[in-house]
């Protein structure tokens, strides 16, 4: 079987730091790859990967501003489009645009959806509902409009995240900053329970940083920035716990497994995928507002950190979504 992996181009693949769906798609392919499957990525020219690299670019645009966004992703989607007669699946991790070139080819093409940036963008999909094949990322995650072959839960390569049963006392936020994200939340959390918390993760959200983060920031509230692989490793697993006081319908939090495979818990706004992320009171908590957040902190001691790894484990790894996405690539094919 010759499968092509469409990542895209914003960031490497897999990323340096942030880029969730470029990780995602290099767990995909290299996962194939482990399995015997000919995979070609078609990804930016700095990314790695055991497989064919295919790249219109040297960099994504997010590393490299001179480049045009729009005119990259037209490039690089028409590369992989215009010779996909050479392959027996397209699997797109790269939104909705790809869609406008599955009725021009022969070749099945399957596509994460992973997640809706507006609900603008739902029309394309509603146009190839028949010809492609959708796949959810969370069953929250969701719209009654599509027809959808599966739900796959993200997969993390689980050997990247070192278990640790002896913590600090610290709690973390690891994610965007960003008011979708709770990063302002997660402070006041953190004071009103009286615990240091350390903050990692991309400035999505200038303005909110500086209006809502920054002013906060002290000897018990330090923001570390942008955290490396390593880095990342160290702050989920030495974390007491981990804080996830989302204010929106999230697809799926990348952070929230990793955390748990870390066995770390994690207490995160009962909202969008969390339920069927976090087992509540097993993994963590499931909470409504910050006054709940609060209390469960203290609640954090009854949780046993070797259910959180062996659950992330069980649901969130590599494995399990790369021989999930073969079955359905056969059941296409079939």
């Amino acid at each position: 079987m010759k499968v092509a992996v469409l990542s895209p181009v914003a960031w490497r693949t897999p990323p340096r730091h942030y880029g969730p769906w470029e990780q995602v798609a290099s767990n995909i392919a290299e996962g194939l790859l482990k399995l015997g499957v000919d995979v070609s990525l078609f990804a930016t020219g700095d990314s790695i990967t055991g497989g064919k690299l295919y790249s219109v670019c040297a960099k994504g645009y997010e590393d490299d501003r001179t480049q045009d966004a729009k005119v990259l992703e037209c490039l690089h989607i028409s590369n992989l489009m215009e010779r996909a007669g050479e392959f027996d699946i397209i699997h797109n991790n790269f939104d909705f645009l790809p869609l406008t070139y599955s009725g021009l080819i022969n070749t099945p093409l399957i596509t994460t959806i992973h997640g809706f940036s507006s609900p603008k963008i739902v029309p394309v999909y509603k146009k190839y509902n028949k010809r492609g094949h959708y796949v959810s990322i969370s069953n929250s995650d969701r719209t009654m409009e599509l027809d959808y072959l599966a739900t796959v839960y993200n997969g993390l390569n689980t050997t990247q995240f070192e278990f640790n049963d002896t913590p600090d006392d610290y709690l973390l936020y690891f994610g965007r900053i960003h008011p979708d994200k709770g990063t302002a939340e997660a402070i006041e959390i953190a004071k009103k329970s009286n615990r240091k918390l350390l903050i990692a993760g991309l400035v999505q959200d200038a303005n909110y940083f500086k209006e809502r983060v920054e002013p906060y920031l002290s000897d018990s509230v330090i923001y570390l920035g942008n955290a490396e692989p390593a880095q990342r490793n160290d702050l989920l697993r030495n974390a007491y716990a981990m804080l996830h006081p989302i204010n929106f319908n999230e697809p799926f939090g990348m952070s929230v497994a990793e955390a748990m495979l870390c066995g770390t818990p994690v207490i995160a706004f009962n909202r969008g995928s969390m339920p069927e992320l976090i087992k509540d009171k097993k993994t963590g908590f499931l909470v409504n507002n910050i006054s709940e957040a609060v209390a469960a902190i203290d609640e954090v001691k009854s949780i046993n950190r070797k259910a959180c790894r062996q659950w992330s484990e069980s649901q969130f790894s590599c494995d399990k979504m790369v021989a999930d996405y073969l079955a359905l690539y056969e059941k296409i094919l079939d």
